[in-house]
């Protein structure tokens, strides 16, 4: 399975979820996924409801065995048998501009600082946040490099005059401290070789926010939500904010039309017309 897995190109994290999903299976079964039945796999599914599993769990174990029965063991007979659990779709979390303000400011240390501020200021995601390097920083064409994001894409990200000015900052910074290498990480950990953890980061998110008095559940994610729909308030195309957050499809950021409240509220309900065209009508009487 790990050598299909490598053929196929699949992404570390992808292929680290899969086996995850396929030990789990093979420790309800006591023994080789390979001896599955289609009861087997009706049993797991049926045991994973009963354990309480949570909807997104399950369907990640629903997309790991199906490829291990359909491309591993050439079982297409016992992937038909997986069953994809339907779930609500919640609103994203999202901030003010002031909040953002807020927390941002109370992030702790330059290193932190900047790196919330790329978060918000392009966009990113929190494995592309920990994963850029200082060569990805175009200041010539004011552009954030974004290489192999989610689904192993390259993509140009926004890079704003006030960010370029912070992360030069935290460059100068970081040189003075000796933790920045020529070439190397942007935001590195306690280790220069290797980079701020996402793990870190969403650690220093969470100070930030109860320093900050936000009581919102945030996440470097929220700061991604948060860029996108105040883009969108600001009557931004949808599909240049679609290209600025790397989606694939445009189903997907056309969800931050539920919670742009300041596009909402600048639309005219169809009732006030009709209230207007009625007041006409008596006066024209």
């Amino acid at each position: 399975m790990l050598d299909d897995m490598a053929m196929r190109g699949l992404h570390e994290d992808t292929q680290r979820n899969y086996i995850m999903s396929v030990r789990n299976f093979a420790a309800f079964l006591g023994r080789s996924p390979e001896t599955a039945t289609p009861e087997d796999v009706r049993r797991f599914q049926i045991h994973q409801a009963d354990s309480g599993v949570q909807p997104p769990t399950v369907n990640n174990a629903v997309s790991g065995l199906r490829f291990l029965f359909n491309v591993t063991l050439d079982r297409p007979d016992l992937s038909r048998r997986l069953v994809l659990t339907r779930y609500a779709q919640k609103l994203p979390t999202v901030l003010n501009v002031e909040e953002v303000g807020r927390l941002l400011e109370a992030a702790r240390g330059p290193k932190y600082r900047a790196a919330l501020r790329v978060a918000y200021g392009a966009g990113l995601r929190v494995s592309e946040v920990v994963g850029l390097r200082t060569g990805d920083i175009d200041s010539t064409r004011m552009l954030i490099r974004v290489e192999q994001g989610k689904g192993r894409k390259d993509r140009n990200a926004m890079l704003s005059p006030q960010l370029l000015e912070l992360l030069r900052q935290w460059w100068r910074e970081g040189r003075r401290r000796g933790v920045m290498l020529p070439q190397g990480w942007l935001f590195p950990g306690k280790n220069s070789l290797e980079p701020l953890s996402t793990r870190q980061l969403c650690r220093a998110v969470h100070e930030a926010a109860e320093t900050a008095g936000i009581r919102k559940r945030v996440s470097p994610h929220t700061l991604r939500h948060s860029f996108a729909t105040h883009l969108l308030e600001q009557d931004v195309d949808i599909r240049v904010i679609q290209v600025l957050l790397g989606h694939s499809k445009l189903n997907t950021t056309a969800l931050y039309a539920r919670v742009a409240t300041r596009t909402i509220r600048a639309v005219t309900s169809p009732l006030e017309r009709l209230k207007l065209l009625m007041e006409g009508a008596d006066t024209g009487a």
